[in-house]
């Protein structure tokens, strides 16, 4: 099923994310994981690209397999600036092959001493969107970013960029991970001015240990409101407390961007079950309600 399709009926959608094997996990555990995640029974679940070796043809093997055998709608990663067009093509069209509807067309980091922009790779993000769009009935998504593109001299040029890969042929729109509500509010009015009418899912990561804190800062520099950081420094040397402040912070950002009225929520749940069992232990009468008693 197109993710278009189920967020014209469905709002909020809720959806996870995993990664393909890497030297900690194999095929099999990441599959493994998937399928106790399933039973939470998202909306739909994203699988990431490697930039390099084998997990290229997991993420479409994983894509394939989440909504063949486990039932749950998929959407695989494609990025293109270190893979040249016909080989962009060519996983594209594998991606067709094995039944997967759903495109998330990302740049990708551009790889130490490569030369950028090549001839032989497209640069851009809108690139690629043109290139999925011409090659069948995808659903497409693209990444956005609520503190602006770090590669973004200013907001007039971000959204810029932004607005010509949803007039490409981009249907959704994803955000990069962001810890402040209020940044993502004004992210959103600030699309709309522009008129991005895309449909926008606020991605969020419960954040539960403090190791996994500096990986994500290094990362994506993500702006950590006081009130977060307070929770790391006092219980960031404790796993299980830190474990369960995290989940709970992201359980409060949720619930507030559901009654905000957002489009949707995509939780980055780094392959791990148990948060996300955790995480929607506490939102399922939120995101999946009784129905209303009528008198």
């Amino acid at each position: 099923m197109k993710i278009k399709d189920i967020l014209k009926r469905k709002s909020p959608t809720i959806s996870f994310e995993i990664f393909p094997p890497n030297a900690r996990m194999s095929l099999g555990q990441v599959m493994a994981a998937a399928a106790r995640m399933a039973v939470q029974e998202p909306d739909f679940m994203s699988v990431t690209y490697g930039a390099a070796g084998g997990t290229k043809a997991n993420t479409v093997k994983i894509a394939s397999g989440l909504q063949e055998y486990l039932g749950i709608p998929s959407i695989a990663h494609l990025t293109c600036v270190a893979t040249d067009k016909e080989q962009v093509k060519a996983i594209a069209l594998e991606m067709r092959e094995a039944g997967i509807e759903n495109v998330l067309a990302l740049r990708g980091d551009v790889p130490e001493g490569m030369d950028y922009p090549s001839p032989d790779r497209y640069a851009h993000a809108s690139e690629l969107v043109t290139q999925i769009r011409s090659l069948g009935d995808f659903c497409i998504g693209a990444a956005c970013y609520p503190e602006g593109h770090p590669e973004s001299p200013d907001w007039e040029t971000d959204l810029s960029y932004l607005k010509e890969k949803v007039d490409c042929g981009c249907d959704f729109l994803t955000t990069q991970m962001f810890f402040d509500n209020d940044l993502f509010r004004e992210y959103l009015y600030r699309l709309r001015g522009k008129g991005i009418q895309a449909p926008v899912l606020a991605g969020i990561m419960p954040l539960t240990s403090a190791s996994q804190l500096r990986r994500i800062d290094k990362l994506s520099g993500a702006h950590l409101p006081e009130r977060f950081t307070r929770l790391v420094d006092k219980f960031g040397d404790q796993p299980e407390a830190m474990m369960q402040a995290g989940i709970a912070y992201a359980a409060e950002q949720i619930i507030d961007l559901i009654a905000s009225g957002v489009d949707g929520i995509h939780i980055y749940t780094m392959n791990k079950p148990e948060t996300a069992a955790r995480l929607m232990e506490i939102l399922r009468g939120i995101v999946n309600p009784p129905e209303k008693i009528t008198r």
